[in-house]
Parts: C-alpha cells; sequence; structure tokens
C-alpha cells in the first residue's frame, strides 16, 4: 500500500494508493497544499482515481474542487452532502475500488449530517467523526450528539480493535491511534450512556472555528478560495486608517463601536480601549444580541486585518451598513505604538 500523511497545522489528509496498479485516492485534501499534493502524486508516480471529503468541512477550505478539475478525478461525499460539486455520492456501504484496494464508506453523521468513514484494509479515516482522545463536536451547522453517540458506539467502536485510526485533524502531533485504544483511553468514550454522552457534547463550550462562515460557504459551493473572498470583501466595504481611529477612542459615542473579531485569548493579550469582542466564528449567532442598533457605525479590526474585512462584509450583508475595517489591523496598530488595553 501507498500511504502518505500530509499535515496543515492541525489538518490532516491522506494519499493512499495501490502498490500493483499505481491508482491512488486523496482524502480531505487541503486547499494550501495543492502543490504539494500534485508533488505527491508526480513522486509516486500514481493516478488519482478519486478525491474524497469525509464530510463538509467548517474548519479549513477543501482543495477536492481544484484538484478534481486538474487530476480529472471525481468527487466523492456522501449522498447528503449539499456540495453541489460532488460527481460521486454514496450511501452507508457503499465501496470505492481503487487498484486492488477497496474503501468501504460507512456513514457516520453526528459532527455534520453528511460525515462518513472510510475503511480501508486495517485502518479507517473517520474524518471529524472519532479524534485521537476526543470526538468531533456537534455544536457546528448539522451537527447532532443523538447521531454521534450512534455512529460511534454502534459503528465505529465495533470495528476490530487493531484498526488503525486516521482522523482528519489532530493538534497534538500524533499521526494515527487504534480502536482499542480510542475504546480504553478516549475521555469521551468512557461513559456508554446516551444521555451522559450527549449532555458532555452540548456543554463542551469550544471556540468557534476562525473561518466558519467563510469555510462553509466555499466548500458548499466549491467556489471561491481564501483570496477571492478576500478580493470580494474588501470591494464592499471601506476602511479605516490607524490615525482616524486613534483620534476616536475614547470619545464616548455610543453610534460608534469598534468590534474586536479575535479568538477571545488574542482579545484578552491586547486590544483597543474600549473595543467590544465578538469572535468572526460567532459573528452571524450573536452580532443581534451585541449590536442590536444596526445604524451605528462598525470598525472591526483582528490581527492583520484580513478576517476583520470578511468580518465587516458581512456585517453589510446582514443590513449593518455602516461597518468598516480598520486597516492593516492590532499589527499596524501596535507597531504604530496606540495604546493597547489588557
Amino acid at each position: 500500500m501507498i500511504f502518505e500523511q500530509i499535515v496543515t497545522g492541525g489538518c490532516l489528509s491522506y494519499l493512499l494508493g495501490c502498490e500493483a496498479t499505481r491508482a491512488a485516492v486523496l482524502i480531505d485534501p487541503e486547499l494550501s497544499q495543492i502543490d504539494r499534493y500534485l508533488g505527491l502524486v508526480h513522486q509516486q508516480g500514481v493516478h488519482v482515481r478519486y478525491l474524497v471529503d469525509t464530510h463538509t468541512h467548517a474548519d479549513h477550505f477543501t482543495a477536492s474542487h481544484a484538484l478534481g478539475k486538474t487530476l480529472q478525478a471525481p468527487v466523492v461525499m456522501h449522498r447528503v452532502s449539499p456540495a453541489p460539486f460532488a460527481d460521486l455520492r454514496l450511501d452507508d456501504g457503499d465501496m470505492l475500488i481503487v487498484g486492488e484496494l477497496r474503501l468501504k464508506a460507512l456513514h457516520t453523521p453526528g459532527h455534520t449530517r453528511d460525515s462518513m468513514c472510510l475503511l480501508a484494509a486495517d485502518r479507517v479515516f473517520t474524518g471529524d467523526t472519532l479524534l485521537i482522545g476526543g470526538t468531533g463536536r456537534t455544536d457546528l451547522p448539522t451537527g447532532n450528539p443523538h447521531e454521534l453517540y450512534d455512529s460511534l458506539f454502534h459503528k465505529l467502536l465495533k470495528l476490530p480493535p487493531e484498526t488503525l485510526v486516521f482522523p482528519a485533524h489532530d493538534y497534538k502531533g500524533r499521526s494515527h491511534s487504534t480502536i482499542g485504544v480510542e475504546i480504553a483511553e478516549n475521555p469521551r468514550l468512557q461513559s456508554k450512556d446516551r444521555d451522559a454522552f450527549v449532555e458532555m457534547m452540548l456543554h463542551l463550550d469550544l471556540a468557534a472555528p476562525t473561518h466558519l462562515t467563510e469555510a462553509l460557504r466555499t466548500n458548499m459551493s466549491g467556489g471561491r478560495t481564501v483570496t477571492q473572498l478576500l478580493a470580494e470583501a474588501a470591494a464592499k466595504v471601506p476602511f479605516m486608517a490607524l490615525d482616524e481611529l486613534s483620534q476616536r477612542v475614547g470619545g464616548n459615542d455610543p453610534g460608534f463601536v469598534i468590534l474586536d473579531v479575535r479568538e477571545q485569548e488574542a482579545f484578552q493579550a491586547g486590544h483597543i480601549p474600549g473595543a467590544v469582542h465578538l469572535p468572526r466564528g460567532q459573528l452571524e449567532l450573536r452580532v443581534n444580541s451585541v449590536l442590536p442598533d444596526p445604524t451605528v457605525r462598525i470598525v472591526t479590526c483582528c490581527e492583520f486585518g484580513k478576517i476583520s474585512t470578511l468580518a465587516a462584509a458581512t456585517l453589510r450583508d446582514l443590513g449593518y451598513g455602516r461597518a468598516a475595517a480598520l486597516d492593516g489591523g492590532m499589527k499596524a496598530w501596535k507597531e504604530a505604538g496606540y495604546v493597547v488595553e489588557q
């Protein structure tokens, strides 16, 4: 078996191929690694037969659509996936043939409605359903803790204990686990009681992925990349200069709001005095309660000025017609020597 694990931060993707026929499949490819995938394909001398996304990702941008065009290979997802660019849609138990390899689809909803795992010989590619020492979250769109319980305890954990587990994410540098190890050591699997599992999943209180909205939109449409999204956003929002904002800080104007869209840790480490905190991933969910008046003037800020541009564009789409973005973000603000509050 040809096997390569490609690590992109905490994202894990896989090139799996047949030694005899040089046929291969790419599982959960990530957009920023396209050149690396193409290099591996050339290096290994394989022909990619399928590009598989185990689910609609909310935390990274899929490369399946772009690679499908380049490699002239079909994009494979579960039957209920909302992505219009999926060429081949699988049901539970369907099989992909890749040379002498057989990959069986296991529908495992819970993290998302369209989540599936791929069982191939001695290993299972679990997407975000089963992680090393954890499980996929269920608080994002189409997530369901009851369905995740069934997918885990009634399907995945019934595989042989020696089955290798290769997830779509790991943030601690681990490459794989086994079903047996996860049953014995995974803290989320220690209680088999359904109600206890559901209660635990409902109260994890996790931060939303940084690019939640943009990733979902792109992955569900197969359309725009991050660069394209930024260009589109920048075309419909104005910007505010650092010196202009510095003159307004501390002005006690209730009609003017500085909205910091970074995650909590970054916000607490240092922010513009008087800034209101609302992470980008929670913007659509909480903006009405945080900013009930759509007529206020808003300046969004992030670390480098990119996420805040996307946030300002989203705010304008939501009816906040006076939203703008801070030019250069917090990095430029700090470098210019302006006051930072902790």
